[in-house]
């Protein structure tokens, strides 16, 4: 086994082991409020900023698209998919755990479309976290992470791929001959200064 394909299995490991822990976390927290929230309980946490109530959502975030779950469902297994090949594709562990959050988010909410559902994908995800302008859930919160870390990689410049890795690399060579060549530049003229300004040691005798 090739240490590429040593990373690769750490960094598979890596998103399986995140996307498990995030799903338990998800399910069970959604699981409590369906039991602990029943009735229209409310629980201040924050008064005034949070708060837990319990709401069927059959829509996305801030309950839009209530009227097409089914294709919100279909666009949400159609991420769950190209999150699993980037997470593939990079060879970053910062990029493999902010897809890992990003998947078990949008994995977490497709489970309760599917369980919950009467038709084909109309199920309602559970929500919980009232922040007063809206009510989300733990998957939720880990694709708001995931939506921040990979903004600030961007920014940051954190290589995704192989491909990037050699780009940085071929732009910090290029700077680096650029430099190299401007130094040399100056040296030679250095040089031509001071022999200009030396006498020629042949001069005398003729």
């Amino acid at each position: 086994m090739t240490s590429q394909q040593g990373r690769l299995r750490i960094r598979v490991a890596v998103f399986a082991c995140v996307v498990a822990v995030a799903l338990i976390a998800d399910q069970f927290t959604k699981a409590w409020a369906q039991t602990a929230l029943v009735d229209g309980r409310d629980v201040q946490v924050i008064p005034g900023l949070l708060s837990l109530t319990l709401v069927y959502n059959p829509g996305a975030s801030l309950g839009m698209g209530s009227n097409v779950t089914w294709l919100i469902s279909l666009l949400a297994i159609v991420a769950c998919v190209a999150l699993v090949v980037l997470a593939v594709r990079t060879i970053s562990m910062r990029w493999t755990v902010a897809l890992a959050l990003a998947f078990a988010g949008a994995f977490g909410n497709l489970i309760d479309r599917v369980v919950y559902a009467e038709h084909f994908l109309d199920g309602k995800v559970v929500d919980f976290l009232n922040y007063g302008w809206s009510v989300g859930n733990v998957a939720d919160v880990f694709l708001v992470v995931a939506g921040v870390m990979i903004v600030g990689m961007i920014l940051l410049g954190v290589p995704y791929s192989q491909k990037d890795l050699d780009e940085r690399a071929r732009a910090a060579e290029g700077a680096l001959s650029a430099e190299s060549g401007d130094d040399t530049c100056g040296e030679d003229a250095a040089t031509e200064r001071a022999d200009g300004g030396m006498p020629d040691p042949g001069s005398g005798a003729r």
